[in-house]
């Protein structure tokens, strides 16, 4: 019996979007949720914005996004789409021809802003380019950047302003008989951008692009990012996301993984459960799982592994997880294998051995799929 049927609290009905494909990852539908990330490098060093691309794709990412400003940028394109490992989105502002020329150099997707990116007429000419060589578009609307008459409408970005303008350019590309679009309706407020997508998720079947933008840096746009995208998809709303933050972009895919993990929507790596520590640790827990967090992020597989100082709640979590070690013995610890007591191991040892069960069990699982 699947988990969803003895513990339906803990199901997420997805909201049905219809599916694009872009660059061969499906998007909507019942597709996993995607993660991207956007590389910070200059795009006219092709070398070292295929380097971060490469650790973005190393970490997970699905999708990556390059900012696309000028005509070398586009230049360069060709050779960044030809060497990346996952495919490539264009950031297009302000000039269509920019659009244009990224379609024709590979990219897989454009990303225009309707707030700036020029008349109806060269939005047409963008979506004749991204037909022509098989793009898909995202609508990406900004509170930063709505047009001039719906801020005059409404006084000030607002939820309904956001979703006029995403409604009103996918009323274009629908015009042109053009459906491989995605929607963002971003804003750096929280509440602004989840009442947002709220009503775009029942406006449209298009697939929705999730993102709290110009959220912060690490911490703090982590916490507004889990806020808000989190609430999203708990209601089953998003089909992709991006985790905006002032960090290196492998930070941004990491914790957009991490809030697809914790409600269990992708399964990626190692999920460790450990406890804040406090006075009854039997070792230390918060330099352990520095320690595990690097050893370990090499293994793709999905696993469980419970770290806790005492006897507390470390045999209580141990039995939910695939491996686990609880201290509070007297220089050692008791180490779980499936939720059973397996063997005492020496805190000294705990490190290491660890780090041979989890990838132990991480290849029997490989070598068994």
């Amino acid at each position: 019996m699947s988990l969803d049927a003895v513990r339906p609290w803990r199901t997420i009905v997805r909201r049905l979007s219809r599916q694009i494909n872009v660059g061969g990852v499906p998007v909507g539908g019942d597709a996993p949720i995607a993660v991207q990330t956007m590389t910070n490098t200059d795009t006219s060093d092709v070398a070292a914005t295929v380097a971060q691309i490469q650790a973005a794709a190393d970490a997970g990412a699905d999708l990556v996004r390059v900012s696309t400003p000028d005509e070398a940028a586009t230049r360069a394109l060709v050779e960044i789409v030809r060497e990346s490992p996952v495919p490539i989105i264009a950031d297009i502002h302000f000039h269509y021809r920019r659009a244009i020329e990224a379609a024709e150099a590979g990219a897989a997707c454009l990303r225009i802003n309707p707030g700036n990116i020029g008349s109806p007429e060269r939005v047409r000419e963008v979506i004749a380019a991204a037909r022509d060589h098989g793009c898909a578009i995202r609508i990406g609307v900004n509170a930063g950047s709505l047009e001039r008459h719906l801020l005059e409408k409404y006084g000030e970005p607002c939820p309904d302003a956001l979703v006029e303008s995403a409604l009103e350019h996918a009323r274009i590309l629908e015009e042109h008989d053009f459906r491989d679009y995605k929607i963002s309706v971003k804003a750096s407020d929280v509440f602004l951008a989840v009442a947002a997508y709220q009503a775009l998720a029942e406006a449209t079947d298009a697939p929705l692009h999730l993102g709290i933008t110009e959220a912060g840096g690490l911490v703090t746009g982590t916490v507004k990012s889990a806020v808000g995208i989190g609430s999203l998809l708990w209601a089953g709303i998003g089909d992709t996301l991006r985790v905006s933050l002032s960090a290196d972009p492998v930070e941004e895919v990491r914790v957009g993984f991490e809030i697809l993990k914790s409600l269990g929507l992708r399964h990626r790596g190692v999920n460790i459960i450990s406890c804040p520590s406090c006075a009854r640790q039997g070792f230390d827990v918060i330099g352990m799982v520095e320690k595990l967090e690097e050893r370990l992020s090499h293994i793709h597989t999905p696993l469980t592994l419970s770290i806790i100082g005492c006897v507390v709640n470390g045999p209580g979590e141990a039995l939910m997880t695939d491996i686990g070690f609880t201290g509070g013995g007297k220089d050692s610890g008791m180490i779980y294998l499936d939720g059973r007591q397996a063997y005492k191991l020496a805190n000294a040892d705990m490190l290491d051995e660890i780090v041979r069960l989890v990838e132990a069990r991480a290849a029997e699982i490989e070598a068994a799929s």
